[in-house]
Formats: C-alpha cells, sequence, structure tokens
C-alpha cells in the first residue's frame, strides 16, 4: 500500500507545472483588489481615408488711451480803451496737437469812443462826422432831415453833395436797393395814368 501512494506522488510531481500569480500585493491594512488581463484598442480606417484636426486661435487686442488736451492760449483785452475781442482755439490727436489765437479790432467800439473823445474837446461836427460812417446812423440822419457832414458842408448844402456822389455814401448798397424799389412803386400809377389818357384820347376820336 504505501508503494503505491509513493509512485502516485512521485507521478504527481513529474507531470505537474507550476502556478503563479498575475500580481503580489501586499497591504498592511484595508484591502486590495487585482484585476487581471489583457486589453487592446485599435482603430481601422478604409482604404483612402483620412483624418485631420485643425485647431486655429486668434486673439485681437485693441488698447487706446485718452490723448491731451491742447490748450488754447488766453487772449485778453489789457486796458480799457483797446477794442479788442481775443478768440483762441485748440485741436489735439494722437499724434499732433494744434492751437492758436487771434485779436479781432471791434470797429464800432473805436467809433464809439474817437467820437466820445472828440465831442470832449468841443469837436461835435467832427464827433457826428465819425459817427456817420456807420451807414445806421447815416441813415438816420438822413431819416431826420439832417444830413451828415460831407467836405464841410452840414445841412441842406450836405445833402446836395450826397445827391450827386451817391457812391460814397456808406449805406450806397441798401440805397440803390431801395431806389429800385421806389422806382417799381412809382411807375405803376404813371402807366395807369398813361392807359387811361390814351382811353380818354380813343373815346374823343370815336365820337
Amino acid at each position: 500500500m504505501s508503494i503505491r501512494l509513493l509512485f502516485v506522488f512521485l507521478f504527481t510531481l513529474l507531470f505537474s507545472t507550476s502556478v503563479l500569480a498575475g500580481s503580489t500585493q501586499s497591504n498592511v491594512s484595508g484591502s486590495n483588489t487585482a484585476i487581471e488581463g489583457g486589453y487592446e484598442s485599435s482603430t481601422t480606417y478604409q482604404s483612402g481615408s483620412s483624418s485631420s484636426s485643425t485647431t486655429t486661435n486668434s486673439t485681437t487686442s485693441n488698447i487706446r488711451s485718452s490723448p491731451p488736451s491742447a490748450g488754447a492760449p488766453s487772449y485778453n483785452s489789457m486796458t480799457q480803451d483797446v477794442c479788442a475781442v481775443g478768440a483762441s482755439a485748440g485741436l489735439q490727436t494722437f499724434g499732433v496737437g494744434i492751437s492758436g489765437g487771434k485779436h479781432f479790432i471791434d470797429k464800432n467800439c473805436e467809433r464809439l469812443k474817437l467820437a466820445r473823445i472828440l465831442n470832449d474837446f468841443g469837436m461835435k461836427v467832427a464827433a457826428v462826422a465819425i459817427l456817420c460812417q456807420d451807414e445806421r446812423v447815416f441813415e438816420s440822419m438822413i431819416q431826420a432831415g439832417t444830413p451828415c457832414p460831407i467836405d464841410g458842408k452840414i445841412g441842406k448844402d450836405a445833402l446836395v453833395l450826397w445827391n450827386k456822389y451817391q457812391f460814397e455814401r456808406p449805406d450806397f448798397t441798401a440805397y440803390v436797393k431801395r431806389m429800385k424799389k421806389r422806382e417799381k412803386v412809382d411807375s405803376v400809377p404813371k402807366a395807369n395814368a398813361i392807359k387811361s389818357d390814351a382811353k380818354i384820347k380813343i373815346k374823343k376820336l370815336k365820337k
């Protein structure tokens, strides 16, 4: 009996194979899980086909800053006796800035000051004459029946010269337009009078 058992044991040793674990794990605390097996992944394309991927990134940055302001110069009249008005302006872009200014003379202010000084000196006719350089004053003087002085003449003598040398009037342009309108208005009664006279003559001839 012992011989048979010995023979079976030897036969088992000769034809047996060793079995090893796919992985070995050890852990002091907790539990581990071992997963064994082979995994494969593949992609097959048909002959003549292709696969492509394109990625485009575009970034635009537009940064603007406020430009510095162009300061316009200050223009002021230094005294009250100067009839000047100051004007200035400035223009500023991102690259270039321009500014400037200028004085403008107020002729009407000068005329009033000169007339006041002449009147203070007792030169009343001269003061009126310089005021008459303004067409508004000139027309108002004509309308009032006191024509402005001309060539040392005043009153009716001055009016004769103004009618002779009409082109010297300060209001010459407005005066010409006014006279043309008056001629049109005055020509209407004359035309009506001529027509009425012609009708009267025709009636007399018929009789």
